[in-house]
């Protein structure tokens, strides 16, 4: 029994292009990008490359891109580098945003700057109009995350950007979950800051980036030396650097790949409708990740399905999985208002590029084995 891989919203595995275009980065091309000599040369070289290649797959100019460690680095560089000045303190989220934008929203609440939180449709969406009633005169950004990594559903931060545009107010994107999924542009989303996850398009853990649109100004979190236009001082980590601008040339057939997982997942919505229990989809009528499916199986219990899984060589997690092995509602699926009898047996299932039909039939059939025997 050969293991089925489905929890891409976790974690990707890295590909082998991108490890491929890292090796000579630990290795013979191992200089400091801050020194003057051949092997500095060489590796600010690597490094340029790399921003240029980030900055490609978003639609941005390189000196917009700031490497980081990771999504959960870049969103806490965005929000508290905005919220600077003390009589802009007052910061927009939505109620179904990562862990990663949620709690230092709420530290900076804690803080004394003012937090609005806004409701989800019960398909995840925020609305426009929402947003646009709670900005004022002291709102120092705007942050909502353009895909949902439990659900899957896309949010209209286009539409959201042009109203706060007319009140000269910036916003920010965690686009973690969309970056190298969808085909997006800064420009056409509108945004003045976006956060990408390495680990989410192939690249390793621990290397991120964030977007910063030119002409905002954010605040060094850390102190240093120059690197990275000193808002983020340390000798740049070039291996996972590199990495990552590899995972995103992978953006270039990405319309061609959106297509392919999205007929992966009519193929299991299909076989799911065939195997007769009853089950939901969560944000179903949204507009939605092409490999992200959130399933209720009615009456079950999550933990049951995926110790049941497990048995099977099958990952999968329980709505997202920053909140594996708990058996409450999501505070997703809790904002989306789903039905507890659906909400307990929610099961997120993640695909990507190395998941082929054949996976999709032989998860089907494992799963049916699981749910008969609940």
């Amino acid at each position: 029994m050969h293991p089925l891989y489905f929890d891409y919203n976790a974690t990707t595995p890295v590909h082998p292009l991108v490890f491929e275009a890292m090796l000579p980065w630990f290795k013979e091309n191992f200089g400091n990008p801050g020194c003057a000599h051949a092997w500095g040369l060489t590796a600010r070289k690597g490094l340029d490359a790399a921003r240029e290649e980030v900055a490609r797959g978003i639609g941005a100019q390189p000196e917009e891109i700031i490497f980081t460690s990771g999504a959960t680095e870049s969103n806490n560089l965005a929000l508290y580098g905005m919220l600077t000045v003390p009589a802009k303190q007052h910061l927009i989220i939505s109620a179904i945003e990562h862990p990663a934008i949620m709690e230092p929203a709420r530290d900076l609440e804690a803080r004394g700057a003012r937090l609005t939180i806004i409701p989800v449709n019960a398909d995840g969406l925020v609305r426009p109009e929402d947003v646009l009633q709670a900005c004022s005169n002291d709102t120092a950004l705007i942050s909502i995350m353009l895909a949902n990594n439990e659900v899957g559903s896309i949010q209209p931060i286009r539409e959201i950007a042009a109203l706060a545009k007319k009140q000269g107010i910036p916003v920010h994107t965690d686009a973690a979950q969309a970056v190298g999924k969808i085909p997006l542009s800064v420009d056409d989303l509108g945004v003045d800051l976006l956060s990408i996850a390495g680990h989410k398009i192939y690249a390793p853990k621990g290397i991120g980036a964030l977007y910063v649109r030119k002409g905002i100004r954010i605040a060094a979190r850390t102190l240093g030396g120059g690197q990275e236009g000193g808002i983020r001082p340390g000798t740049e980590n070039l291996p996972y650097i590199v990495g990552l601008g590899a995972a995103c040339t992978l953006t270039k057939d990405i319309r061609k790949e959106y297509r392919r997982q999205q007929n992966l997942g009519e193929r299991f919505m299909r076989g799911l409708a065939a195997l007769g229990r009853p089950f939901c989809i969560h944000g179903k009528k949204a507009p939605g990740l092409p490999g992200t499916m959130s399933v209720g199986f009615k009456g079950l219990k999550a933990g049951d399905i995926i110790s049941g899984l497990v048995t099977y060589d099958v990952g999968v997690s329980a709505g997202a999985a920053c909140h594996a092995g708990k058996e409450n509602v999501s505070s997703v699926l809790t904002a989306m208002q789903a039905p507890l009898e659906y909400a307990r047996g929610t099961i997120r299932f993640s695909w990507g590029r190395m998941t082929r039909e054949e996976d999709i039939d032989e998860l089907l059939s494992r799963l049916a084995l699981v749910l008969n025997a609940l």
